[in-house]
């Protein structure tokens, strides 16, 4: 037989718990919650979402963003988006507004980072690889080129980063590289960038570059290699795609 007290205390031990499942049934239920008909004034305060938002992943800040409008305002804000995305690396400083939202997404890899290399005399894929401990394909598809030759062309490659202790406490900047056509973030061993920015249109310098490395990958002049640069509008891959088609087609013609 119980007491009234030990009755009482019994279901004072249950309280919390049932308190505690209503919470969470009405969590689950946030899916349905607009500012409107919510009964949960902490959830459409903006101050205290953004506390929240900013302890999310970049995964789950997407996710909150499709709850409601409230929701998606605080969490398509661009410092929270930084902070998600710099978390997991450790990362100081993240410089630089990306062009297109889907930046930030999948960054549990580290392919969303690149280590900028000022290109010297005498550098070869080779040499960069072994310097770096990457592989030479992976510089190439990072660059985005089509043989060794692609080196000649350019000012810098972007060298994968294949160790996430280099980007402890480091300082990367949000670029769009031209030659690469992607945007990663970028780090730079020496400090800073230069002032020249990576997404413009490559210097004089620079296309007689392109066009000396065209010359001597499809073994033709510089007024041949000009030509094809022209009609792909100054796109070395592209040039390199017209002439093989001219090559193949001219083969063709031999055969009939």
């Amino acid at each position: 037989m119980e007491c009234c007290g030990e009755e009482e205390e019994e279901d004072s031990l249950h309280q919390p718990l049932q308190l505690q499942t209503q919470i969470q049934i009405q969590i689950l239920s946030c899916s349905d919650m607009t500012t409107m008909n919510s009964n949960f004034e902490a959830l459409i305060c903006k101050d205290i979402l953004r506390i929240i938002f900013e302890k999310l992943p970049v995964a789950d800040l997407a996710r909150s963003a499709c709850v409601c409008t409230l929701w998606s305002s605080v969490a398509s804000d661009r410092e929270i988006h930084a902070r998600a995305f710099m978390a997991p690396w450790k990362l100081k400083h993240l410089i630089g507004n990306p062009t297109s939202p889907t930046f930030w997404r999948d960054n549990n890899t580290l392919t969303r980072f690149a280590i900028s290399h000022p290109l010297a005399r005498g550098d070869t894929l080779a040499s960069l690889a072994l310097n770096y401990s990457v592989q030479v394909t992976d510089i190439k598809r990072l660059n985005n080129m089509m043989s060794d030759h692609g080196i000649h062309s350019r000012d810098r490659l972007l060298i994968p980063v294949n160790t996430p202790d280099i980007l402890i406490d480091a300082t990367c900047y949000v670029e769009l590289d031209a030659h690469a056509k992607r945007e990663v973030a970028v780090l730079y061993l020496d400090g800073s960038p230069d002032k020249t920015p990576t997404n413009v249109l490559p210097s004089e310098r620079g296309k007689r570059r392109v066009i000396e490395s065209l010359r001597r990958s499809m073994h033709v002049d510089d007024a041949t290699a000009q030509y094809y640069l022209s009609v792909s509008d100054g796109d070395p891959r592209g040039a390199l795609l017209e002439f093989s088609k001219d090559v193949n087609w001219e083969r063709q013609m031999r055969l009939t």
